[in-house]
């Protein structure tokens, strides 16, 4: 995928900036079929991947309803802020891809409409959604501001030469386990897979860090920040820790405790050791996919999104691994996942209800699946997701396995996000380069839960 396809998981997401109206949100009665047909409203995307499958459900659902949506795809960045000028501006799309990161602002500007009233009406069954998707979008309140569209986990894309040329087997690599006192199989793996300029591995005399040429894993950049999604997470969450008290709607933070502090220790060895590089090579290539497809990285943890990003390519033949094993005996990774929201200011929020209704159907979310881009919601229709993959060739066990065996972790999700990222970025940054040290994550852990005071 492109970088816009990449950027729409990070949630190392900045605070829209301008300053947006509040528009009150009403709770409207539902409309009807009847009601909203002949209506034509807009709906936007910022993933082209996945616009052909959603622009066959708007014409299956305009046959049905009658209702004409009109898809518009957007990049990562101007996405955004087309829509804080369309808040601005009363000119602002009916329906919209939503993201945990963005929904708490939304919410709290009174830019979402509240559908627990038109759920409750139409008998919505949210059973249908894999577990915790549904309970993303609700406040504290008991509104509902959006249904579960699809979702993610993290995996580690591996290059299937190197790990072979490496005497490794992908058995080997699905019971891989970490720890943070010798770093367990996975750093073994990762030692062996980094190789110098002269042709000397990592675990090998005479290899030298300071001229690596192929590292055994990539650190990205974009997963630099608050949620850790593509770097730490999958580590630190399966070490028994957690970022807060609970989420949605985290209110005391942890990244002060001793264990986070002990799984970035670790991590930060990566570096030092030269098994991974260094922060500001991750910062300035941000997406490591270009190096990996290079060959500078063997391993690459990234989220599913990126699935045609790496195993359609022909020229680095890739197979995906699912996160190693922690120290609580158990593998982890976060569990995001995205909605269909209705702007408050929609003219034509019936109509809206319906599409998104028609969104967070069996029916859509089958077809999306059918197109083998991301894992709908709607657990069937999951199902058809990965028979798609399969038939492509495509083995996503690595992501399928932790919400299969429960070890997903949910995003956390809090009213002032924007200030928790950028707090803990700039810590977790200056730790991994060795700018500081623990007390760093402590005094930026008690600024973060001062926010919530």
């Amino acid at each position: 995928m492109r970088t816009t396809s990449r950027a729409r998981r990070t949630v190392a997401v900045a605070a829209i900036a301008a300053a947006v109206p509040v528009v009150l949100a009403g709770c409207s009665s539902a409309g009807d079929n009847e009601a909203a047909s002949g209506s034509s409203i807009t709906y936007w995307l910022w993933d082209s991947n996945q616009q052909p499958a959603y622009q066959q459900c708007a014409d299956a659902f305009q046959q049905s309803s009658g209702i004409t949506v009109n898809i518009e795809q957007y990049g990562w960045a101007d996405y955004w802020q087309g829509l804080t000028t369309g808040f601005a501006s009363g000119t602002a799309p009916d329906v919209f891809a939503d993201h945990l990161s963005y929904y708490p602002q939304f919410v709290s500007q009174g830019q979402l409409l509240d559908i627990s009233d038109r759920v409750e009406k139409d008998g919505l069954d949210l059973g249908i959604y894999q577990d915790g998707l549904a309970e993303l979008w609700t406040n504290q309140d008991g509104g509902r501001y959006g249904l579960p569209k699809d979702f993610d986990t993290v995996a580690t894309f591996y290059n299937e030469k190197m790990v072979t040329d490496a005497g490794y087997t992908a058995e080997q690599l699905s019971d891989l386990a970490w720890n943070t006192a010798d770093g367990g199989s996975f750093e073994k793996l990762v030692a062996h897979l980094t190789v110098d300029q002269n042709g000397v591995r990592g675990d090998e005399a005479g290899f030298d860090k300071t001229k690596v040429a192929v590292y055994g894993l990539a650190l990205s950049g974009n997963g630099l920040n608050a949620s850790g999604q593509q770097t730490w997470s999958p580590y630190a969450l399966s070490d028994d820790w957690y970022y807060g008290d609970k989420t949605p709607w985290t209110s005391s933070w942890n990244f002060g405790d001793d264990s986070f502090a002990g799984t970035l220790a670790w991590y930060k060895g990566l570096i030092d050791k030269g098994y991974m590089p260094s922060v500001d090579i991750a910062l300035s290539e941000q997406d490591p996919l270009n190096g990996y497809l290079a060959g500078r990285y063997a391993l690459v943890t990234d989220g599913s999104w990126m699935n045609s990003s790496y195993l359609g390519q022909d020229d680095v033949p890739t197979k995906v691994a699912p996160t190693p094993v922690g120290p609580s005996g158990q593998r982890a990774s976060l569990f995001n996942g995205l909605s269909d929201g209705i702007w408050s200011g929609s003219k034509n929020q019936d109509a809206a209800w319906e599409w998104v209704k028609y969104l967070g159907s069996a029916e859509c979310q089958d077809v999306v699946g059918e197109a083998a881009v991301v894992f709908p919601a709607v657990k069937t229709s999951t199902e058809k997701a990965e028979a798609a993959f399969t038939e492509k060739g495509w083995d996503v066990y690595g992501f399928t396995v932790q919400v299969a065996d429960g070890t997903t972790k949910l995003l956390p999700i809090a009213d002032q996000w924007s200030e928790v990222n950028d707090t803990m970025k700039a810590a977790i940054e200056s730790y991994l380069k060795g700018a500081s040290d623990k007390s760093a994550l402590q005094s930026a852990n008690e600024q973060v839960n001062a926010l919530f005071k």
